[in-house]
C-alpha cells in the first residue's frame, strides 16, 4: 500500500489492545492454584517440568528439515532485518515526478525465520509449511521532498511483524512450532495437539499478507489471526487489534471500506462453526457496530470480500478447510473441483436470511478487482482460475511438474495431442465478470481478458472501490520463469481498460483492452499498489509502484510507473 504523508501525520491517539491467550493447563492444577496460593511455585515448577518433557518429546520424535529451495527460487528467499533506516537517494535512476506525493510505500510478505520454511519427519509421517507461510516482514520506502529546492530523499527500512508466536520462537532461537497445514494427516493432527499443549496455539500467527489503514491507524494482517497494529514510521508492532474486545476470530486479509460512510467491512473464517462471520467496524475504528453469522455449512477459504454502496459481496467457492476431512485421512485444505460455487449479495447490515445467493460456475477466485451496482445488477470483477495454488501439490507429487502445466492455457489446436491433460490451464487466471441481477436472480458470466497473459493481485484507484471504475491494474505471470521453477513469478504489470463497446450486442463477446509493462529478464515484482495523484482530475491520474527483484544481481528496486504512459 502507499500512504500519503498527510495521512500518516493525522493519526488519532494511539490505543494498544491485546488478546490474552491462556496456555493449556490441566483444570485440576488451575483449581489448586486458586485454592492454595502457597502452591503457586509448585504449579510453576510443574508447568516448567511439563514444558521440558514436551520439548524433549518433540525433539526426540520430530526432525525439522529445510524444505527444498532450488537456486532459481532465490526470489522467495528470506532476508535479514537491517536494524534501522538506510538512505538510498543516491541509487535513484531516472526522476521522481515533481507531483508524486510524499509518503510511505509499504509491502508485507512471508519472510521465514531460521533460513526458510521447514518440514518435519516423525513416526506420524511428514508435515510441512505451505508456500505462503513464513513470518511477516514489512518493507517500507519513505519519500520526502525538500520544499526549498524540490529535491527528494528516499529511505528504506524493513522489520518483522512481531506477533506473540514470533517473539516466542525468536526467544527460543530455533524452530519450535510443528508445521500443521500440509502433509500426512496423522502428522498434522499430532502437530496440532503438541503445539496446543506446549504453546496454547495450534499454529503460528503469521501476519504476512497485507497492510491496511483504518481511521489513521495501520495494521498488518494474515487470515489466521487478528490484525497487528503497527507504527508505520518505525515499523514497530504495537499489539493485537480486536476492535475493543468485540472481535475474537481471524480477520480477512482484505477488509473493505464502505463507499461514502468509511465504515470498515470485515470477514472472519474459522474451522469450526460459525464458519464465517461478517462485521462492520465504525468509521472511527472504536466499535464493532454489526456482526453476523452467515450460517454456512462449510468453511470456504474466503480471502477477500467485496463491497458496493449498499451491499457486501461474499465469495463462497469450493476451496475449503475441513477438520473432519483431516481426521479421516484427507487434506486439511482442499479445492474440490466438483464442489459448488456461489456469490452472496447481502445488505450492509443484513443477516444470513437477507443474503441473495447466486449459483455460479465452480472456480477459485482469491482477489476481487472491484464490485459495484449497475442498475438492477451487482457487478463483480475478479481474477478467476479453475483450480487453487493453495495449498499446492500433494507431497507425493512433483511440484515442478504440477504447476507449469496448470497455469498455461490449453491450446485448442492440439485437441488430439496425447500430451494434452485435463489439468492444463487450471491455474491460468483471467480477469472475469459476474453480473448478478437482484430482480431476476439470473447470472451472466464472461471472461474480460484473453489467453495471452495470466494475471492476479489486482489493484485500482482506491477512491473507486465499491463504485463503477474504468481502469484496473494487476501483476502478470512470467510463464517461462514459472515453468522452470514450479512457483508463480510475476514478470510485469498490466493495465486493464474497462470500457464497453458502444454496440450493446457485442458486450458479452468483447474482451477489454490490456496494456502490459514487462520487466527485465529474471526480474519479478510483488506488492504492487496504485498511488493516486493529489488533486488528480481523472481516475488514472497516478502511478503504479512495485518492488522488483532481479535474481541475477540479487538487487531489489522500486519502480514508479506513470499509469497514463503505462506502455512507454
Amino acid at each position: 500500500m502507499y500512504v500519503n504523508s498527510t495521512e500518516v501525520l493525522c493519526s488519532s491517539e494511539e490505543v494498544k489492545t491485546t488478546l490474552s491467550s491462556s496456555a493449556f493447563m490441566p483444570l485440576l492444577m488451575r483449581k489448586v492454584e486458586q485454592v492454595l496460593p502457597m502452591q503457586i511455585d509448585v504449579s510453576k515448577t510443574f508447568k516448567n517440568t511439563s514444558s521440558k518433557v514436551l520439548d524433549f518429546l518433540v525433539d526426540s520424535m520430530f526432525e525439522f528439515v529445510d524444505q527444498s529451495l532450488l537456486p532459481s527460487q532465490s526470489n522467495f528467499g528470506p532476508v535479514d532485518e537491517l536494524g534501522g533506516e538506510v538512505v538510498i537517494t543516491s541509487s535513484i535512476r531516472g526522476k521522481i515526478p515533481d507531483d508524486f506525493p510524499e509518503g510511505v510505500y509499504i509491502r508485507n510478505g512471508p519472510n521465514p525465520l531460521f533460513g526458510g520454511l521447514k518440514s518435519t519427519k516423525s513416526i506420524f509421517g511428514r508435515s510441512s509449511h505451505i508456500w505462503i507461510e513464513g513470518e511477516g516482514m514489512l518493507h517500507a520506502l519513505y519519500f520526502s521532498k525538500d520544499v526549498s529546492d524540490g529535491s527528494w530523499t528516499v529511505r528504506y527500512n524493513n522489520r518483522h511483524v512481531e506477533t506473540e508466536t514470533f517473539k516466542l520462537e525468536k526467544q527460543r532461537n530455533k524452530p519450535s512450532f510443528l508445521p500443521a497445514i500440509g502433509g500426512d494427516s496423522p502428522a498434522i493432527l499430532s502437530a496440532y495437539l503438541l503445539n496446543l499443549l506446549r504453546f496454547g496455539k495450534v499454529n503460528k500467527y503469521l501476519s504476512n499478507t497485507n497492510v491496511f489503514e483504518h481511521s489513521g491507524k495501520f495494521y498488518s494482517i494474515a487470515e489466521n489471526h487478528i490484525p497487528q497494529e503497527i507504527d508505520i514510521i518505525t515499523l514497530e508492532t504495537l499489539g493485537n487489534w480486536d476492535v475493543s474486545g468485540a472481535w475474537n476470530r481471524p480477520f480477512t486479509s482484505h477488509p473493505k471500506r464502505a463507499p461514502g460512510t468509511w465504515e470498515l467491512v470485515i470477514l472472519g473464517i474459522d474451522a469450526v462453526k460459525p464458519f464465517i462471520e461478517i462485521g462492520v467496524v465504525s468509521a472511527d475504528g472504536k466499535e464493532l457496530i454489526h456482526k453476523v453469522d452467515l450460517n454456512l455449512d462449510r468453511c470456504s477459504l474466503c480471502h477477500e470480500l467485496g463491497v458496493t454502496q449498499s451491499y457486501n459481496v461474499i465469495m463462497d467457492f469450493p476451496l475449503t478447510l475441513d477438520i473432519n476431512r483431516l481426521v479421516n485421512g484427507g487434506p486439511l485444505v482442499k479445492y474440490n473441483q466438483e464442489g459448488y460455487a456461489r456469490i452472496g449479495v447481502m445488505p450492509r447490515f443484513g443477516d444470513a436470511s437477507s443474503i441473495h445467493w447466486f449459483k455460479v460456475e465452480p472456480n477459485c477466485t482469491f482477489h476481487i478487482i472491484n464490485s459495484f451496482e449497475d442498475g438492477d445488477e451487482v457487478v463483480v470483477w475478479g481474477c478467476k482460475a479453475l483450480d487453487s495454488v493453495i495449498p499446492g501439490p500433494d507431497m507425493s507429487l512433483n511440484q515442478f511438474g504440477w504447476l507449469p502445466r496448470r497455469f498455461k492455457p490449453a491450446d485448442p489446436s492440439k485437441e488430439n495431442n496425447d500430451d494434452i491433460s485435463a489439468e492444463d490451464g487450471k491455474l491460468f487466471s483471467h480477469a472475469y465478470e459476474w453480473r448478478l441481477n437482484m430482480n431476476t436472480g439470473k447470472v451472466m458470466e464472461r471472461y474480460l481478458t484473453g489467453k495471452e497473459f495470466s494475471m492476479d493481485f489486482p489493484m485500482i484507484n482506491g477512491a473507486f472501490a465499491g463504485v463503477k471504475n474504468r481502469y484496473g491494474y494487476s501483476q502478470v505471470v512470467d510463464s517461462i520463469a514459472s515453468s522452470t521453477l514450479g512457483m508463480l513469478k510475476y514478470g510485469g504489470l498490466a493495465r486493464l481498460h474497462f470500457e464497453e463497446p458502444a454496440d450493446v450486442s457485442l458486450r458479452n463477446e468483447s474482451q477489454f483492452e490490456v496494456e502490459t509493462r514487462m520487466f527485465e529478464e529474471k526480474s519479478f515484482c510483488s506488492g504492487a499498489a496504485f498511488v493516486a495523484k493529489q488533486g488528480g482530475l481523472e481516475e488514472d491520474d497516478g502511478w503504479a509502484i512495485t518492488f522488483v527483484h532481479n535474481e541475477d544481481t540479487n538487487i531489489s528496486q522500486v519502480y514508479v510507473i506513470d499509469t497514463k504512459k503505462f506502455s512507454d
